[in-house]
């Protein structure tokens, strides 16, 4: 088994080849703790965390629906938001469609909603341009 780190060139940028070993799926297990309840119904997802930074408070359950063009989609917010679940939502709705979407929704929907935008030039100026209807949201990916 090599446990050592090599580097190659490529086109000029340096690439980093590890050799060490990594965990898969298949390698990791959970193994339930001891509990009181009597069903799974019982159990309660939601946490309430405190941002760091902002000392911002959130509540809801810890997991973010991706910002895949079929999953993070506005739809999929309405019915993830019931069971307090965040999406991420993706980046090909036009600030005109954010607009529409957060009028039509209760105020508590932002808190379960994250904006997602691509690195380029154009995505900047649609983030810059959907920013005034989205600017109530709690996350941004």
């Amino acid at each position: 088994m090599r446990l050592f780190t090599t580097f190659i060139l490529i086109n000029n940028y340096k690439m980093r080849i590890e050799y060490d070993i990594k965990l898969g799926f298949k390698d990791v297990m959970f193994r339930p703790k001891r509990s009181t309840l009597k069903s799974r119904s019982e159990v309660d997802l939601e946490r309430e965390f405190i941002f760091k930074h902002t000392r911002k408070k959130w509540k809801g359950v810890p997991v973010i629906a991706a910002n895949m063009d079929t999953v993070g989609t506005f739809e999929m917010a309405v019915e993830l938001a019931k069971d307090k679940i965040i999406t991420a939502i993706h980046k090909h709705y036009t600030p005109e469609e954010w607009s529409c979407f957060l009028d039509s929704q209760p105020e508590n929907i932002h808190q379960y909603i994250a904006l997602s935008t691509g690195t380029g030039k154009a995505d900047e100026e649609k983030s810059g341009q959907s920013s005034k209807s989205t600017r109530k949201l709690s996350f941004s990916v």
